[in-house]
């Protein structure tokens, strides 16, 4: 078994309660050349290939099926975290990713590749666990677990409330929506959580069949698109 749920259980966790400036430029000038989505990397199969440190800073765009929205990484809250969900946008893991857990008040939970074979290879590709120097507060952005120790891989969820009772069970938020919170509000929470404790999808099948999976059994659920490193 290898679901990775955010522990203590969702009832518990509901009851705990759940500018940029412009710069002018001549007429002459020649704008610069637009951030491209990452193409999938024909490697991804290979998790020991993706070891880059991250920047101490920078963000992510993220595209999806129900608009665009933008996570600000910060290298020092979380670095094993960071430099993961680094390598992971660069190498375009999450082109085709279903947010496939979104419950109403909670938080979007995203990142079992749609590719069973690739979803296969980074399963137990954990890192080590950062110690928790954020808290888990509307729009923060964290990965999911188990509850063993060491036990984070591709998995990440974005807090739709504030969730501060996650910061002492080892959740170490490594950055936050800064753009397009209300694009992340619109994404489909109708099938809930997840088997077996709720009627959405189950992790297990998620991972050994993919978006197969997700797209006959769950066909409302919302996608990445793609995910593009914003310079």
């Amino acid at each position: 078994m290898n679901r990775r749920f955010l522990l203590p259980s969702l009832a518990a966790a509901l009851v705990a309660g759940l500018s940029s400036s412009a710069f002018a430029q001549s007429a002459a000038a020649t704008p610069a050349p637009e951030a491209k989505p990452a193409a999938p990397s024909a490697s991804l199969a290979d998790p020991s290939k993706f070891t880059e440190k991250a920047p101490d800073s920078f963000k992510v765009k993220f595209d999806t099926s129900v608009g665009s929205f933008t996570i600000e990484v910060t290298r020092a809250l979380s670095p094993n975290g960071a430099d993961r969900f680094y390598n992971l946008a660069k190498n375009g893991f999450f082109t085709d990713v279903a947010f496939f857990r979104v419950i109403e008040g909670f938080m979007c939970q995203f990142g079992i590749h749609g590719d069973p074979k690739i979803a296969a290879a980074w399963r137990a590709a954990n890192i080590q666990d950062d110690p928790v120097k954020a808290s888990n507060t509307r729009g923060m952005v964290t990965f999911a677990k188990t509850g063993l120790p060491n036990s984070r891989s591709t998995q990440f969820f974005i807090n739709f409330g504030d969730n501060t009772q996650l910061d002492t069970m080892g959740f170490s938020p490594f950055g936050k929506i800064t753009e397009g919170m209300d694009v992340v509000d619109k994404i489909y929470k109708g099938y809930g959580e997840g088997a077996p404790r709720g009627n959405g999808p189950d992790q297990m099948r998620a991972q050994s069949e993919g978006n197969a999976y997700f797209k006959k059994e769950f066909p409302k659920l919302d996608y990445i698109k793609s995910a593009t490193l914003v310079k």
